[in-house]
């Protein structure tokens, strides 16, 4: 069979059927075709009022015609059958490109809407009555002329796709309008029209939209034109023969209609009543700041306290804290005998600034730890890190510092555990397609371990661990404190429910485990009855209080503590947004990380660092600064080591004179100070390692001092 024969085999046969089916479709497709739809023209009286409404919204509002961008009108007088229009004049962005302003509220855009209306309708009622408004003129040319002599401003988004060659009509009132018309107008618009009504109530009918941070500033205008009895018989805007000449006017931003004059003073009005308002706030709250100490503003003083080893907020009272955790504040004599054991021994030069300043505030049983350092009996330190984030920030920094000082002033051995299985089974997830993410907290202990190291620990003295890699080592004392501690124990410390997966409810177990020496055998060679001492952040001290009760049963009796470890708590690093609650890595806003940059380091201390500056230089040099809300101040004491450059910076910015009066000057010193310890702790990370840091992480014995 050939090709020619196979395609004629494969074609379907047509029945008669088919072909009458085929008949009525071209008779179909015949009658469609002859139907012509018949637009109404746009009447006069409309063509008119687009006219003058266009006009005086822009002489109203004070705007350069080349400046907007019109809509193509809507024919709504076709299906309402009356002579109406609906169009939309686009002013830019935000609050529109006027010399008056677009209102946002709604009282503002009726009203601007109201000043509309009457602009236009006494535009009629003037040329009908006292001849002061001019003819509608209008001229023929072709469109690339028009917009050459007028400017761009005379088209709509219709007529800027016509070519530039098309004809075109431009009407023109004198100093209120030049456009291209939908229509030929009424030369005398008061010859035909009586009234101009401008819709509103809904959103299909005129609206103003606009906001400080909006991307479009825009004015729908949906009017309905009252005709005159014999509007029919009122003289067409015919094209003339001459070129009516360009109106300058127009292309500036001058306000043209009294309507806008009256509209700019009443803004000019509320804008000083705003003015005033904002004054007399001002002084309510720096009233509000002279009188009450320790608050950031309103809603951070109505916000309860709020501290969990998992959530801190609200404006925290230490005094209250203490009380409710059943702590010990630091007092003077304590303080005396810390010195005596590290700066009266000659291995630092005084008291840490932290102590000093009574950043770490709180204890338990320090004076027994103190105890056991008097009598020459070995004692270590431990503390940790969640490693929930890649770059830790200045508050995870503030342990660190103090504990290095702690080692270098009691010569003693270090345990620093990685919680990277707290962060999984707390923060973890799991999908199909890449399984869980347990090794990424794995790889954030490593990068975490490197900004650690950075901050001058010795490691001769130090044993840094992932409970990923180390976790089997303490296993039988994590078996001995699960078996100590109840399950409600866990319940009614932690607040622990039904929906907690079982890890998150056994893992206060393995945070305990370090406190004992036990759980090192290798470490600290054998050694059972070594005290430990642990600073850390308040927040953590639940998890020590349930070790400390069940502490006994994982010892010898030789243990002069009797297991407890001992404590000293610090009080939370701000974040930059107020003097309440702890910095957060979630929120990049609220921290400085130990991987910004100068430049980013400066950019959030002027950004987002709260002041506890007055509103105006006068009443800071009357009252000074809340230095107990002002962020900058806070940092200082954290980070500046100076005690008289501090006493300083609080005398002069605390009454509002000298060289730190103002918050600038207080922000800039620290911008300089954060700067120079940013920049040095990343260059000790950046001599960090891979080798190095399994080197800190490898199980070996250390130095232990004091034993006899």
């Amino acid at each position: 069979m050939t090709k020619e024969e196979q395609e004629k085999e494969e074609t379907p046969k047509t029945s008669p059927a088919d072909k009458t089916d085929d008949n009525d479709d071209d008779a179909a497709k015949k009658k469609k075709k002859k139907r012509v739809v018949v637009t109404p023209p746009c009447p006069p009286s409309v063509a008119t009022a687009y006219i003058l409404l266009r006009g005086a919204l822009l002489g109203l509002l004070g705007v350069n015609q080349d400046d907007v961008d019109v809509s193509l009108m809507q024919p709504t007088y076709i299906k309402e059958k009356k002579p109406s229009a609906k169009f939309s004049i686009n002013l830019g962005k935000k609050l529109g490109c006027g010399t008056i302003e677009l209102p946002e509220d709604d009282d503002g855009q009726s009203a601007l809407l109201q000043l509309l209306e009457d602009a236009v309708n006494r535009l009629l009622v003037q040329q009908d009555e006292e001849d002061k408004v001019k003819d509608i003129s209008c001229c023929t040319m072709a469109k690339e002329i028009a917009v050459a002599m007028y400017g761009k401003g005379i088209l709509n988004q219709s007529l800027k796709k016509l070519k530039n060659e098309d004809s075109v009509m431009v009407a023109c009132i004198d100093s209120l309008v030049q456009c291209i018309p939908p229509a030929i107008p009424f030369v005398k618009p008061a010859k035909g029209i009586n009234k101009i009504h401008i819709e509103r109530g809904n959103h299909t009918q005129s609206l103003v939209n606009c906001s400080k941070k909006g991307k479009k500033a825009e004015v729908v205008i949906k009017f309905v034109v009252e005709e005159k009895e014999d509007s029919s018989a009122a003289e067409l805007a015919e094209s003339q023969g001459k070129v009516i000449a360009p109106d300058a006017k127009l292309l500036t931003k001058d306000i043209r209609l009294p309507e806008g004059q009256k509209l700019l003073e009443a803004q000019e009005e509320k804008s000083k009543q705003a003015e005033a308002a904002k004054k007399e706030e001002a002084t309510a709250t720096a009233a509000a700041k002279s009188s009450l100490a320790g608050e950031a503003d309103n809603n951070k003083e109505e916000e309860e306290m709020v501290v969990t080893t998992t959530e801190v907020k609200g404006k925290i009272d230490y005094n209250k804290l203490v009380d409710d955790f059943g702590s010990k504040l630091i007092d003077k004599e304590l303080l005396d005998r810390l010195e005596t054991q590290t700066v009266g021994k000659g291995r630092v030069s005084k008291l840490h600034r932290f102590l000093r300043r009574n950043i770490f505030f709180s204890h338990r049983d320090l004076a027994a730890l103190l105890g056991e350092v008097e009598a020459g009996r070995p004692i270590y330190l431990y503390t940790g890190r969640g490693p929930s984030s890649s770059a830790m920030h200045l508050g995870h920094l503030v342990p660190f510092l103090f504990t290095q000082w702690l080692q270098q002033a009691f010569d003693c051995p270090l345990v620093i555990q990685m919680t990277d299985d707290e962060k999984f089974l707390f923060k973890g997830s799991y999908t199909e397609e890449k399984g869980d993410n347990l090794m990424h907290y794995a790889s954030l202990t490593i990068e975490n371990a490197r900004d650690i190291i950075a901050c001058g620990f010795d490691r001769e003295k130090t044993f840094l661990f992932s409970d990923l890699d180390y976790v089997g080592r303490m296993y039988p004392n994590i078996v001995r404190i699960w078996k100590a501690v109840t399950t409600n124990t866990i319940k009614g410390i932690f607040g622990f429910d039904g929906s907690n997966n079982i890890g998150t409810v056994a893992f206060p177990a393995i945070q305990a485990a370090p406190s004992f020496s036990s759980s090192f055998p290798t470490v600290f060679g054998g050694r059972e009855d070594m005290a430990c001492l642990i600073p850390c952040a308040i927040d953590q001290d639940p998890y020590f209080r349930m070790t400390r009760d069940v502490a006994h049963k994982l010892v010898p009796k030789s243990h002069k503590l009797g297991g407890k470890p001992a404590l000293i708590h610090s009080k939370f690093f701000p974040p930059l947004q107020g003097a309440t609650g702890k910095m957060s890595s979630s929120d990049s806003s609220s921290a400085i990380f130990l991987t910004d940059t100068p430049e980013q380091i400066k950019e959030k201390i002027m950004s987002y660092a709260f002041s506890g500056g007055q509103e105006t230089k006068k009443q800071q040099e009357e009252l000074g600064a809340n230095l107990d809300v002002d962020v900058s101040y806070q940092w200082l004491r954290f980070f500046l080591e100076d005690d008289e450059e501090l006493q300083a910076i609080k005398e002069s910015y605390g009454s509002g004179s000298g060289d730190y009066w103002s918050t600038g000057a207080v922000k800039k010193r620290l911008i300089d100070l954060l700067q120079e310890l940013v920049a040095a702790h990343q260059e000790r990370r950046s001599k960090i390692t891979d080798e190095e840091v399994k080197k800190w992480m490898k199980e070996r014995e250390i130095s232990v001092s004091y034993i006899i």
